[in-house]
């Protein structure tokens, strides 16, 4: 089966990581995963959520959001909206817990650190791009505006994979993904431990063997 892109079942897109984009940011990135692309801003505020505040530790946390035209037809934005959508709460979910996992939170005490993640250009894998951009965003603020470098713990990083006409495809694009019998994103650290794995059958079910498989190809892939 070929890919659209040419590529093989188990290669990555381009990727690229261009740093310090934004002069206001403690630390940003712009993240290219192929035609994915995602501006990763991290902004260091001296304080703590309001159920933190006896609290030795600082915090992580991660927003995400699609720019009105990073897709191929215009969307609204969601504060025109009024609300968030359930798909945005749960990836901003995902980009904090995975980061929190990147810091040693007892040496943030009394501060917070927010990822911001803009999706300017959408070809699959937004998410994963923003954990991994994020992470690089995350640790630039920190080597660079915080006086405890202890802060930093392990790198993160992000990849999707997915089955389709039963073979496992690494880091899919949009084709691939909505057409995928199988989607599935890891989150991995530096010392090749998993963080969250988010697996779903979308036409049929998938194997243990077939998981297996997919963990050891995105294993790989992060390294």
């Amino acid at each position: 089966m070929e890919r659209i892109d040419n590529r093989n079942h188990n290669q990555l897109r381009d990727i690229t990581i261009e740093p310090n984009v934004n002069i206001h940011a403690e630390g940003s990135v712009l993240i290219t995963f192929g035609n994915t692309k995602v501006i990763c801003n991290a902004s260091i505020e001296n304080n703590v959520p309001r159920w933190m505040r006896n609290s030795d530790e600082g915090w992580v946390t991660g927003e995400y959001g699609m720019l009105p035209r990073s897709t191929n037809e215009r969307m609204g934005r969601e504060a025109a909206r009024g609300k968030q959508s359930g798909r945005t709460q749960e990836i901003q979910r995902l980009i904090g817990r995975s980061l929190r996992q990147a810091v040693n939170l007892k040496y943030l005490k009394g501060k917070t650190v927010n990822i911001d993640c803009d999706v300017i250009q959408a070809d699959g894998g937004t998410r994963t791009a923003s954990v991994t951009g994020g992470c690089v965003a995350l640790f630039l603020a920190i080597k660079n505006h915080h006086d405890d470098q202890r802060a930093i713990k392990s790198y993160v990083a992000a990849v999707s994979l997915g089955i389709k006409n039963n073979r496992v495809l690494l880091d899919l694009n949009y084709d691939e993904d909505s057409s995928a019998d199988t989607d599935l994103n890891i989150v991995m650290n530096d010392k090749d431990e998993l963080i969250e794995i988010q697996g779903t059958a979308e036409d049929a079910p998938f194997s243990k063997t077939e998981l297996s498989d997919m963990l050891e190809l995105g294993s790989s892939a992060i390294n």
